[in-house]
């Protein structure tokens, strides 16, 4: 009750960057397994597809997550948050965080279908991150204004895939006093 009681979006962010822990934390409240035997995830996806992927945009590169062994990949050795979004704040904000579907992978689903089951999961995905965030007294705030082109370009998606929605994380910026 709490954590739903202090989530709020937030558009301003301490550029410092997060504790590995607490990465490693929200990345397993976004999309972690917390069902071993069943390969069940924090978050719902259509007829347990896990179609949509993690990507971290850090300072030192753009990372994808990897739930099973609860690990990051290093997709490429560049800052790719300046792509993440329009707003400025991104270019600073310690990290973005880029929810993908693979397409590919939602075979089950009736193609009419597949993109709002997957904006559904990564809405699910999105709202585990600011409540870990609330939790935390961390800042977020999810956005849907980007350059999708740009991004996929960035993460080198294929066709099967698409950019649903970016979630830049920090801290709170703290402005100073006049």
């Amino acid at each position: 009750m709490q954590a739903l009681a202090l989530r709020q979006s937030a558009r301003e962010f301490d550029p410092t960057p997060l504790p590995e822990q607490t990465l490693s934390d929200l990345l397993w409240a976004v999309a972690g397994v917390n069902r071993p035997a069943l390969g069940g995830r924090t978050a719902p996806s259509a007829m347990n597809s896990q179609e949509v992927d993690v990507y971290v945009a850090l300072p030192s590169g753009l990372f994808r997550y990897a739930a099973l062994d609860h690990s990051l990949r290093l997709v490429g050795a560049v800052d790719a948050r300046r792509v993440t979004g329009y707003q400025d704040f991104v270019d600073t904000a310690p990290m973005d965080l880029v929810y993908v579907v693979d397409h590919a992978r939602m075979k089950l689903v009736p193609a009419s279908k597949r993109e709002s089951y997957a904006f559904a999961a990564a809405g699910a995905m999105a709202q585990n991150a600011s409540l870990f965030c609330a939790s935390a007294g961390l800042a977020t705030v999810i956005r849907a204004w980007l350059d999708r082109a740009a991004l996929a370009q960035a993460i080198g998606l294929n066709n099967e895939q698409q950019v649903l929605l970016a979630q830049t994380i920090g801290r709170t910026k703290i402005m100073a006093m006049p």
